[in-house]
């Protein structure tokens, strides 16, 4: 899966050990560096061999008109696009004018690392110029956690055999609207030539300029380049301070245009005196504030981070991440390449996140332009749980930036003639970005998905405060708009209430009636409200007095809605023996995957958008996702029916997909095949399994690794408040252990084979957590551990589950089918043949 010998096994650093322009944008990506506001890509300092140079702020972005072939009312109508603002990466070597260029390069070593413990990128290169010169490069760069608008990159250069001129030329250039040398688009050297021209999943591009000038000056070393957008009205400034230490004797020299800023340093290098230039950067945006001002705040922060010095900011980052380990490591004992995939995935979450103060978490983080820099409902089902148990803070702040944009999800509702707020499938300002509503708009499920994400973190923290001041109003409002969403029907004398119209997460079966993820998980919501609309009633009037004041609460609402709640119609088919995805999904003719060509793999980019929806086929888990987020509300038998139905029928072409398979195969006991999805999805980024890395890091998938090592193989669940572990630890693993911060409290679980050890540490806000073991209650105290012996780690299934066929509600039997490859000319090939689809009948009956 990955070349060991390029990329050797440590369990704290991610090693590069030879380069390849092979691939450039997966090494891009995964040697990427941020804070949650600021990233860069691992591109090269040498500047120019690339496949995308980026550098990206979590929120800075432009706009554009969305233009539709055949537009109808309520269509999005703004774009929203992560703006690749200017880079300071650039720290170009001459020796003896000859330039350092890594692609032509002869290097006797190389080697690069992604440090976790001080989320550092470090490069240390032996490279010989062709008149024979050795040449040691060594660099550094690191985006500062503490202060989050600061990056600090470092080059060091010696030469070894001889005295030789040396020239570093670092550059800050405006690569957004560049061309050639500035020019920040993908290389299109290295495409695939059958690679579809349409990728849903890839950031859209801008023709026109969209970062126009503002300020731009230098003062001795220190250059300053200042931008607004042209559309979307934000402002940007970046200041860069160059700090030479050497023995040798030098000069430096500027240049400055509104698009690149040049400081070039000329030194006369001496044989083994080696010469370091570090760039002490600075990045500052606003939604409005002048460039002039955004200038000085960069200056402030230049000025500080000079008086500290490089290395103590070194310090301060370990020192920083130290405390992240401490409360998030996840420990594989005997696993050193799971373990390093491990870090590496939750760091990417730290980097995604932590320094977000006010903006989301972005599906590719800071790491890429793919999907546009856009929020989605990755982050509050797949990323929010890790940061509740671990960073709570930066769960807490994701969710703000969710209450902040109420106001445009209550447009946005009203627009689509419903009550309360809609709450936007893919957006960075808060309006609908998606164009395409049947897999975008549809999914309303997103409010219940956020409503979970509230509900989960206030279980976890015990943030009372912080539901009765902002995250109540969430809930009401997205409670509130599937009061007029939905409908009540009465069957065989019974009232029920029905969802139609929508999408789940499975964005291959849209725009369905009753669809089973949605009506579970509004049903979540909506009962969710009432309860914690009470409970407010009860023990925070003022609070409750406040809202209703706010929200225009109705006395009759929360009944209304915990009505609606228990009456929710959930599909449920007894001829069948599971739990179909939507009402009509089981009428579907099944797609038979076994037998589908990689080369019409991922099935958006080979086939239509109807083709598929013809079909019982899944782009990621739906049914089987709701049955681990609202597992109280299945029986065992009635998940395992449920997961081996819908698992042969799930393509895995979501990265989201893998998780909760894993978890819930842990679960029902298919434990091989749990530990598969697992290491997939582990290692999708980097190993490329879904070949679109270059894109950027799937932050919901490097999330959901911890999901599923604590909730597939720990076991850990806490539904209705409760916390509780079943473990299923995989055969070949002798430990799992892992912190969990609940209510102020720092627990240490580890699971061996025949035990669960649960340890509290002294010093929290809380001297004693209960929890449960398979049913058993327990209590462990501030400064003690229980010691859980168990029998077994749950029921064991082998193999996988098998494709089959079902009687229908009418007595007709589905078909098992793969329709026509995309590569012939289906018509007359189906002609010839007398039968337009491939038919299997020897399945599984």
């Amino acid at each position: 899966m990955i070349d060991r010998e390029r990329f050797p096994i440590d369990p704290w650093r991610l090693v590069e050990t030879r380069f390849s322009d092979e691939d450039l944008g997966v090494t891009e990506t995964t040697f990427a560096i941020g804070n949650g506001y600021l990233g860069m890509r691992g591109n090269f300092a040498e500047g120019r061999h690339a496949h995308e140079h980026g550098t990206f702020i979590n929120g800075f972005h432009e706009t554009w008109p969305i233009k539709h072939a055949e537009n109808a009312y309520g269509f999005a109508e703004v774009g929203q696009t992560i703006v690749n603002v200017p880079d300071a990466k650039t720290m170009r070597v001459y020796v003896d004018d000859e330039p350092m260029s890594i692609d032509i390069a002869e290097m006797t070593s190389y080697e690069r690392t992604l440090d976790f413990r001080d989320a550092s990128q470090n490069r240390r290169i032996h490279w010989v110029t062709p008149s024979g010169k050795e040449v040691l490069l060594e660099s550094r760069r690191l985006i500062s956690f503490e202060d989050r608008h600061l990056a600090i990159l470092q080059m060091k250069v010696t030469v070894l055999n001889s005295d030789a001129p040396v020239v570093v030329n670092c550059q800050l250039i405006n690569r957004q609207d560049g061309e050639d040398v500035y020019g920040g688009r993908p290389s299109m050297a290295k495409r695939n030539a059958q690679a579809p021209a349409f990728d849903p999943r890839k950031t859209e591009r801008i023709a026109e300029r969209v970062l126009e000038p503002q300020e731009h000056w230098q003062s001795g070393d220190r250059s300053v380049l200042s931008y607004s957008t042209v559309s979307s009205g934000m402002t940007l400034a970046v200041a860069a301070d160059h700090i030479v230490d050497t023995e040798n004797s030098f000069e430096a020299r500027q240049l400055i245009e509104p698009d690149i800023a040049k400081n070039v340093f000329r030194i006369d290098a001496k044989q083994g005196v080696p010469v370091t230039i570090t760039k002490f950067v600075s990045y500052h945006t606003s939604r409005g504030v002048p460039a002039s001002e955004l200038i000085d705040r960069a200056r402030r922060t230049l000025d500080r981070a000079k008086r500290a010095g490089v290395e103590e900011h070194f310090v301060r980052q370990r020192a920083w991440l130290d405390d992240f380990w401490e409360r998030s490591d996840v420990r594989i004992p005997g696993q050193d390449s799971l373990q390093q995939a491990t870090r590496w995935c939750l760091l990417q979450v730290a980097m995604a996140a932590a320094r977000a103060d006010g903006w989301g978490v972005p599906a590719k983080g800071m790491t890429g332009s793919g999907y546009s820099g856009h929020y989605f409902w990755d982050t509050d089902v797949y990323v929010l749980p890790f940061l509740d148990y671990t960073s709570p803070c930066w769960a807490r702040n994701a969710l703000r930036m969710r209450a902040g944009m109420l106001p445009a999800a209550r447009r946005r509702a009203a627009q689509m003639s419903e009550g309360g707020a809609l709450i936007p499938w893919r957006t960075i300002n808060g309006e609908e970005a998606s164009a395409y509503y049947a897999a975008g708009t549809a999914q309303y499920h997103i409010n219940a998905d956020v409503a979970y994400a509230l509900v989960k973190y206030v279980r976890a923290t015990n943030d009372i405060r912080f539901m009765a001041r902002e995250g109540i109003d969430l809930l009401v409002e997205t409670a509130r708009l599937w009061t007029t969403l939905g409908f009540w029907r009465e069957e065989n004398g019974v009232d029920t209430f029905h969802i139609h119209g929508v999408t789940g997460p499975d964005e291959y079966t849209t725009v369905v009636n009753d669809n089973l993820f949605t009506n579970v998980m509004a049903r979540f919501n909506l009962r969710a409200a009432a309860l914690v609309v009470r409970e407010m009633a009860e023990r925070t009037p003022a609070d409750y007095r406040a809202m209703v004041d706010r929200l225009s609460l109705g006395a009759d609402e929360p009944e209304m809605w915990e009505r609606r709640g228990d009456a929710m119609y959930i599909p449920y088919s007894a001829e069948a023996g599971i739990h179909p995805q939507d009402s009509l999904f089981l009428a579907r003719e099944l797609w038979d995957l076994e037998n589908t060509p990689a080369s019409q793999r991922p099935l958006l980019l080979h086939f239509h958008p109807l083709v598929i929806y013809r079909f019982q086929v899944l782009k990621q888990a739906d049914v089987v996702l709701a049955q681990f987020l609202q597992g109280s509300h299945f029986t065992a038998e009635e998940k395992l029916a449920d997961f081996e139905y819908y698992d042969p029928l799930t393509t895995g072409d979501s990265t989201l997909s893998g998780v909760v398979q894993s978890v819930m195969a842990a679960e029902v006991g298919y434990q091989d095949q749990a530990l598969e999805y697992f290491e997939h999805s582990l290692f999708v980024d980097l190993a490329d399994l879904h070949h679109n890395a270059s894109d950027g890091v799937h932050i919901a998938a490097a999330g959901g690794a911890w999901t599923t090592l604590v909730s597939g193989f720990g076991g850990m669940r806490d539904d209705d408040g409760t916390l509780s572990f079943d473990p299923r630890l995989p055969a070949a693993w002798p430990e799992l252990s892992f912190p969990l911060t609940r209510h102020g409290g720092r627990l240490d679980v580890t699971l061996r084979r025949d035990e669960l050890r649960v340890a509290l540490r002294p010093g929290g806000d809380v001297d004693e957590m209960s929890f449960h073991v398979r049913g058993e209650d327990y209590v462990v105290r501030a400064g003690e551990t229980s010691v859980i012996p168990l029998v077994g780690q749950g029921p064991v299934i082998p193999g996988r589950p098998a494709l089959r066929r079902r009687v229908r509600h009418d007595g007709t039997r589905a078909k098992v089918t793969v329709p026509p490859p995309t590569d012939v000319l289906p018509v007359i090939a189906a002609e010839a043949a007398g039968d337009a689809e491939v038919v299997r009948d020897d399945l599984q009956g």
